[in-house]
């Protein structure tokens, strides 16, 4: 790709310029250039002086569609990740050389607007887990894997998958891969052991994972959303319990004493009264009866262990 966008924006380039600009030998900016012609980019040398390597007619590819802000937000999306992986680093800044000169001051500034800081306060940086970098070789090169996986009942049982694709999620790793049952999710730290093999993987035409991955959370999402409780609770307080319960927390309406009526879901009853038991006096279930049963054996619960308890 940097081979053929210096191209485009110097028209004809030499072996040796190319090297210089990519840092890579001359031998092997020849053996690219050829390999792009092989591969049918219509390129092709002129001999003698002021000679060099030009695109038939001027030829173009989608790559030099870019406009400047296509390349700004490729720059802030892929520099934080430059700063931790040094093929990153290398990458751009070849792309870097490549960009129209009137792109690279903000295609420059772009990357290193952004620092991605994965290890938590008092943590050491947080790696990528071997297994999902094992997964992750396999995605891209089209291998089926053999796993050994670990099921919620924690029994072992063992099959062979076609991986399509990793999601990190709230730092918990997801492989969606496809079986002779359809598509599947794993959690990747249930995952005991993971081998690619010779076979090749298929992937469905037109796949496209963040969709995909959008189905997925709407699914277990519903899944997770079987009980429903009516809670009552002061506008004040009401945007701290959306952002705590997210989309799990849908506003009915208004309600008397400047309150509102909201709805609160989860799995169960219990989970639901786990989760609001904490805000104590200053929101009231008013229904169902289940959760406010679990919400008065957790009070009992909280009240034998500690309503003896002296300074």
């Amino acid at each position: 790709m940097a081979t053929l966008l210096l191209m485009q924006t110097r028209g004809r380039v030499t072996a040796a310029e190319i090297a210089a600009e990519l840092e890579v030998s001359v031998a092997t900016a020849r053996r690219d250039l050829e390999a792009l012609s092989t591969a049918g980019v219509p390129v092709y040398p002129q001999s003698g002086r002021g000679g060099g390597w030009s695109l038939i007619g001027g030829a173009r590819t989608d790559l030099s569609g870019l406009t400047a802000g296509e390349a700004r937000a490729l720059f802030l999306l892929t520099g934080p990740a430059a700063g931790t992986v040094p093929e990153a680093r290398s990458a751009l800044r070849k792309l870097l050389r490549a960009l129209p000169v009137t792109f690279r001051g903000e295609a420059e500034a772009a990357a290193d607007a952004v620092v991605i800081d994965p290890a938590g306060w008092g943590r050491t940086e947080r790696e990528l887990p071997e297994m999902v970098q094992r997964l992750q070789h396999a995605v891209v090169r089209r291998r089926r894997v053999a796993l050994r996986y670990r099921g919620r009942a924690g029994t072992a049982r063992e099959r062979v998958v076609d991986p399509w694709g990793l999601v990190d999620k709230d730092a918990i790793w997801y492989l969606v891969a496809g079986t002779e049952h359809g598509r599947r999710t794993y959690r990747v730290d249930r995952i005991l052991h993971a081998e690619p093999t010779d076979q090749e993987a298929h992937r469905p035409a037109g796949f496209d994972l963040p969709a995909v991955w959008t189905e997925i959370v709407a699914e277990m999402e519903q899944r997770r959303a079987t009980t429903a409780a009516t809670v009552l609770i002061s506008e004040r307080l009401l945007p701290i319990l959306r952002d705590r319960q997210g989309r799990h927390c849908e506003v009915v309406g208004p309600a008397p004493g400047g309150r509102v009526r909201v709805t609160v879901t989860a799995h169960t009853p219990r989970a639901i009264a786990e989760q609001l038991a904490g805000w104590g006096a200053d929101i009231e279930v008013t229904e169902p009866a289940a959760v406010r049963r679990e919400l008065a054996a957790l009070g009992a619960e909280l009240v034998e262990r500690y309503g003896d308890s002296r300074e």
